[in-house]
């Protein structure tokens, strides 16, 4: 019986039947969730020492947000060798026996580089996904109009997680990248890094009306899930939602859908943005007229570091090497605690912030 389970057996049976698309079974009796971790850009050819210290946190859940392997390829049998790869880190297969997990991919380990709606080989890249991370035959991921996007709702009545993960690339129309960007410290040039104190990318906003990074049949889906009751929304995206300025892949490249965002999260007061893919941590925030500030924590990666993008909404960052995300949840003083951790597990930068 569910009352007989340990906190963690309880958190665990809800994620498998998460992961069996059952997440409505969950029991009644479930302690509410109070941590999860996440993280994103791990090359499966790499050592993973970071697992060691994800697993001493002892999150109730993990969310992968992306670049969970660096498939890079249009062959699915190589795409599926790498899955392997991950799979056969014995970090990994620590976390995978003790903590729920649920997944979204970015462009990595959908497609190339940057890719979007123009993959040629995508139904072959969700085949790949939804087998390594056990989605059921009959799962919706597999076969949905719009891609892999999916939401779960954790917790008891008026202390629900829900947590939504759109999918960034299925639908992803063209980016806009005109010739002749201006040279800043930092810049990619002919496939390399200029280092200096920020990087300046190669994409600007479109000024195409027909641009989406989701589509309309995820609009339609996204629209319904923010109507569900939830005490705490985290909405998990595998690129930077409220940065701004760093010209590389973000939500701000297509102001249509990222006003459309921001006009859906209205002035809701327990909306808490996740995001990876940029490797390094960070967190961001975005002022509102008539509401608290909009928090995003960015963590990446869990192999990666790279050089800082600008981000005019920086309040603090972490680009020392590879990290992982922590959010606390304190139901009783109804806030939540954000932390960038470092290969260390220390808590490089935080943020607590409150939701009502």
């Amino acid at each position: 019986m569910t009352s007989q389970l340990t906190r963690r057996d309880a958190l665990l049976t809800a994620g498998a039947a998460l992961l069996l698309g059952q997440a409505h079974a969950q029991a009644p009796e479930i302690a509410p969730l109070t941590r999860l971790a996440f993280g994103a850009c791990a090359r499966q050819n790499k050592d993973q020492p970071i697992w060691n210290e994800v697993l001493k946190v002892a999150p109730e859940l993990f969310v992968f947000l992306g670049d969970n392997i660096y498939g890079d390829t249009h062959d699915p049998g190589e795409l599926r060798s790498k899955y392997a790869a991950l799979g056969a880190k014995p970090g990994f297969q620590k976390l995978k026996a003790s903590t729920p997990m649920l997944a979204m991919w970015d462009d990595h380990d959908y497609g190339k580089n940057d890719s979007g709606v123009e993959h040629p080989t995508k139904d072959d890249s969700r085949a790949a996904f939804c087998d390594f991370w056990e989605e059921p035959a009959d799962g919706l991921r597999r076969t949905q109009e719009g891609g892999i996007f999916t939401s779960t709702m954790i917790g008891p009545p008026g202390q629900e997680v829900q947590i939504i993960l759109p999918d960034l690339r299925w639908n992803r129309t063209k980016l806009r990248r005109p010739g002749g960007f201006p040279l800043v410290a930092g810049t990619w040039i002919a496939g390399q890094i200029v280092r200096g104190v920020e990087v300046k990318g190669p994409y600007r906003r479109s000024r195409d009306d027909a641009a989406t990074m989701i589509g309309e049949a995820q609009w339609a889906w996204l629209e319904a899930e923010f109507q569900k009751p939830a005490a705490l929304r985290i909405f998990g995206s595998s690129l930077q939602v409220v940065a701004e300025g760093s010209g590389w892949e973000a939500w701000e490249n297509f102001p249509k859908d990222s006003a459309r965002l921001q006009k859906l999260i209205g002035d809701a007061t327990n909306v808490v943005l996740l995001s990876g893919d940029v490797h390094y941590g960070e967190i961001s925030k975005t002022d509102r007229a008539n509401a608290p500030p909009l928090w995003e924590l960015t963590s990446s990666g869990l192999t990666e570091s790279g050089p800082l993008l600008i981000n005019s909404r920086r309040v603090s960052v972490y680009d020392k090497g590879p990290n992982f995300g922590v959010v606390d949840i304190d139901w009783t003083a109804r806030t939540v605690q954000l932390d960038v951790r470092g290969a260390n597990g220390d808590a490089k930068i935080s943020q607590r912030i409150a939701f009502a």
